[in-house]
């Protein structure tokens, strides 16, 4: 294994047998275990977490282990999941197998098959995501859905280049519906694209840069190490929106690749300078959206407008659907999907050119 500690997720509901696992892991196998009972709490500590390997029952409250299963592989593509049950039933191997479960345990386990099979499976899973490992990407919104509505298929995009996505919102928007609401809807539009979520809570419409938000945005920056940052733009009626961009601005100097997308209160003056293909995600975008059950009643959320904005953009640009960015700085070519020229497609990079207004 590499030098960093394992970090596993057990999701089992019996008490005795969560407590064997994590304490076999814990002292045999010198792992970082924690445990949850339910498939959503698994869901969303994977999503605010990251986890090295997944070991979940199938018998579970609410979503079933074989579910939960399917849900991490759209969450976290490439973490390693092992399916346990106390039916030593072929059926239910077959099942789990057919799902791309990556193991099948049978109960009562072995302390000694749990560690070498759990240290292998995590090995295996490492070194798998390692070798397709592309750019590190973090998209920082002001409040749940901004991100989304600002560069959701682009982001799509950067899934299927085998990039890691990240994204980091500092408030749960309580201004604009409930919180507890907008954080599970941020968690599913996160998991569209299996990204990995940061939810603070500053106080919604009072995000000041000088007030603990760019130390936020600092240390997410120093845990995930992205290449690739995209905030909002300084061009926005939206004081929060304004403030983020400036945090960002400060936070992320040292990150090679600076981009802004462009909001429903963007001003006339927002003047992308990239505009990123998306053909053949729009779709996705709209299922991010489509998450954000308590924003429906907002124009700017309609499919029809979200396709005829990015219908619109791509005047600027090649394909029939584009997001625009306003580029503070690229490097160029940033791994597989650096954004560099005028027009970009992610997992490509161009030369830079004019580009009519």
């Amino acid at each position: 294994m590499t030098d960093a500690q394992v970090r596993v997720l057990v999701v089992e509901d019996d008490a005795d047998t969560a407590l064997f696992v994590r304490t076999v892991l814990e002292r045999r196998a010198g792992m970082s275990v924690t445990v949850t009972a339910d498939a959503m709490s698994a869901l969303a500590h994977v999503a605010s977490q990251g986890v090295d390997l997944v070991l979940t029952d199938i018998q579970l409250p609410g979503m079933s282990g074989l579910e939960l299963l399917g849900a991490l592989r759209s969450a976290a593509p490439g973490v390693p999941v092992v399916v346990m049950t106390a039916f030593a039933s072929v059926d239910y191997a077959v099942d789990a197998l057919q799902r791309e479960a990556d193991d099948f345990l049978v109960k009562p386990l072995s302390a000694a098959d749990l560690v070498e099979r759990a240290t292998r499976i995590a090995e295996r899973g490492r070194a798998r995501r390692e070798a397709h490992q592309g750019s590190v990407v973090l998209a920082v919104g002001a409040h749940p859905d901004d991100v989304e509505i600002g560069i959701g298929a682009t982001l799509a995009a950067h899934r299927d280049a085998g990039d890691t996505i990240v994204v980091l919102t500092l408030s749960g928007g309580a201004v604009g519906g409930d919180a507890a609401q907008r954080h599970q809807e941020a968690l599913a539009a996160a998991a569209v694209v299996g990204a990995r979520l940061f939810l603070l809570d500053f106080v919604d419409t009072r995000l000041d840069p000088a007030d603990g938000v760019i130390t936020a945005v600092e240390e997410t920056i120093a845990q995930v190490r992205p290449t690739i940052v995209y905030t909002h733009s300084v061009h926005d009626r939206h004081q929060d929106h304004r403030a983020v961009h400036r945090a960002v601005q400060v936070a992320a100097r040292q990150v090679p690749t600076l981009g802004c997308f462009e909001s429903p209160s963007a001003t006339v003056d927002f003047r992308p300078t990239r505009f990123v293909t998306v053909d053949g995600y729009l779709e996705t975008k709209l299922e991010m959206l489509a998450a954000f059950a308590s924003q429906a009643h907002r124009e700017y959320m309609a499919p029809d407008l979200v396709q005829a904005t990015a219908r619109y953009w791509a005047r600027f640009g090649t394909g029939k659907y584009v997001e625009p960015l306003e580029m503070v700085r690229t490097s160029g070519r940033v791994g597989a999907s650096g954004l560099s020229g005028s027009t970009a497609r992610v997992g490509e990079g161009v030369q830079d050119g004019a580009v009519g207004t």
